[in-house]
């Protein structure tokens, strides 16, 4: 075993010995992506964020609208899930409608 106190010992990388692969925890195995580098693709990065946050009894027409182009949206809903986003428009549904998305999973 590698001991950081032994100035002569082989640091483990220098070991001919296989190491097993990182694996990614959510579902990209590019080392460089972080978990949440999914909102730089997302349409709602390029368009009004208003849209998205509106007043209450206010249009979710338009942000919808966005949602069903865009690349990101399962991503969006899973974050938005996961985190319990109770404002705004997140893969397409607004909180009311996944708030009834989460009583028929759960």
């Amino acid at each position: 075993m590698w001991n950081v106190l032994d100035d002569d010992a082989p640091f483990p990388s220098d070991l001919d010995v296989p190491v097993a692969p990182v694996l990614p925890l959510f579902g990209s195995d590019d080392p460089d992506e972080t978990a949440l580098d999914w909102q730089e693709r997302a349409l709602c990065a390029q368009t009004d964020p208003e849209a998205f946050f509106p007043e209450k009894g206010g249009s979710t027409r338009e942000a919808k609208k966005v949602c069903t182009g865009c690349e990101v949206r399962a991503e969006c809903l899973e974050y938005a899930l996961a985190n319990d986003e109770r404002f705004g428009i997140w893969g397409g549904l607004s909180e009311r409608e996944r708030r009834k998305l989460k009583r028929r999973v759960v």
